[in-house]
């Protein structure tokens, strides 16, 4: 079977650092989906308007071409214990396929692009090819007994971000409240420690640097 990209999706992250692990964790992240021109039918979105939430199904297109592992190492666990690759949400899978819920923002038809999907709470590098856009149905998708298998068993923790108000600035105010959820998130693999290493990832147009220092992510530089 060959899978078909029908629309790629734009989104501040130029790379894989610094992307949400999940999609929701920063919801003023936001992408705009254009579809290939050969999708670009006014009837192919048709009543998705009445929809709040989509499924993204998409293509890892960065791990193309590397081996899939059949144990890896969640950064939920620290990035140490090793559990079986269909007991996670990684990457290196047979099939470089991923799944995203996003909230529909809003659907604007625009010359030369035809209509194009604004979506929320996006964890997808710019340009990722989409395969295809389903509704999120609440009363079956929506399962409040569901267990979270070894995410039930750690805890989400926030940093503290510091960022000096002239490095903000720098950032366009429609991106600022994206980054600091992306910032208190603590976009570093889960077995970095080190207070003196200087991260850094492009956001939009700009990179991002930054050092944590226990529960405290200080910005040097934007």
């Amino acid at each position: 079977m060959q899978m078909i990209t029908i629309a790629r999706i734009h989104t501040p992250f130029k790379t894989k650092f610094g992307v949400p692990r999940q999609s929701g964790l920063a919801p003023q992240i936001y992408g705009e989906i254009v579809f290939e021109p050969e999708f670009r039918s006014a009837d192919a979105v048709r009543g998705l308007e009445s929809w709040s939430h989509l499924w993204l199904i998409w293509q890892f297109s960065e791990n193309l071409g590397k081996a899939w592992s059949p144990t890896v190492r969640p950064p939920r666990l620290g990035g140490n214990a090793r559990v079986g690759v269909f007991a996670t949400r990684s990457p290196f899978r047979p099939n470089p396929i991923g799944l995203s819920c996003v909230k529909l923002e809003g659907i604007e038809y625009r010359k030369n692009l035809g209509h194009v999907i604004t979506v929320s709470g996006a964890d997808l590098v710019d340009g990722t090819p989409i395969f295809d856009i389903k509704p999120y149905l609440p009363y079956a998708d929506c399962v409040p007994t569901a267990l979270g298998g070894f995410t039930d068993m750690t805890e989400f923790h926030k940093l503290n971000v510091i960022i000096d108000e002239k490095l903000l600035e720098k950032i366009p105010p429609s991106q600022r409240d994206g980054l600091l959820q992306v910032l208190r998130n603590d976009p570093r693999p889960g077995y970095h420690d080190d207070p003196e290493r200087i991260y850094g990832f492009f956001y939009g147009e700009r990179e991002v640097k930054f050092k944590v220092s226990g529960d405290t992510l200080t910005v040097i530089e934007t």
